[in-house]
């Protein structure tokens, strides 16, 4: 459990600089049918209004095709309180030279600057499995774009970021079973920049 929270502790110095991320990756994994997953994350922007924040989710792999999850969490900065849900499902899976490509549709009900968002998103993912010092990883890159609705001013405005990142098991042999997932976004048009971590416990 030392190394665990370690681990945690690694996360939180990496977002003193400014991390932040969308969570893309965990469907990148090949998560095991019906189980349950919860983790703990650690967000935060380097734009404008940004800062530290702590998320909680809730992933689960419904069939052989879709992964569901939603969560909750609350940030520093100009951003407040989130909850948000998405459904990522499978186009091609990750099958010897083929890549897995994915599209993940997303809900988002936000407070940022002072005005409540309801935030709709699609996103194209391609991930593929590799072996690093004999533990395999999946890296992944996304496109995330939205439609954000401003309940304030009832204005749409739309949303493009990148994210990249990298999805696997902790090299550790007594957390094996821990997932881990660490994640850039780069803000590309009304979007966030910045660096996401997070650990995803299995429990069945």
């Amino acid at each position: 459990m030392k190394k665990v929270f370690n681990i945690l502790a690694v996360s939180a110095a990496v977002v003193s600089f400014n991390v932040y991320g969308l969570g893309q990756g965990y469907s990148s994994y090949p998560l095991d049918l019906q189980e349950n997953n919860f983790s703990t994350e650690v967000t935060g922007i380097t734009s404008t209004g940004g800062g530290i924040g702590l998320q909680g989710r809730y992933t689960r792999k419904i069939n052989q095709k879709m992964v569901l999850d939603v969560g909750a969490g609350l940030s520093g900065g100009e951003r407040d309180a989130r909850f948000f849900a998405g459904l990522d499902y499978e186009l091609f899976p990750d099958y010897m030279e083929q890549p897995k490509i994915s599209i993940r549709t997303t809900f988002e009900h936000a407070g940022e600057f002072g005005t409540t968002r309801n935030i709709l998103g699609f996103a194209p993912k391609v991930s593929k499995g590799f072996s690093f010092w004999e533990h395999e990883a999946f890296p992944y890159v996304a496109l995330p774009l939205g439609l954000n609705l401003d309940s304030d001013t009832q204005r749409n405005e739309s949303q493009v970021g990148m994210s990249f990142g990298i999805t696997g098991n902790l090299p550790f042999e007594e957390y094996r079973n821990i997932l881990g997932v660490l994640e850039a976004n780069i803000g590309v048009k009304d979007s966030y920049t910045g660096l996401f971590a997070g650990l995803s416990f299995p429990i069945n």
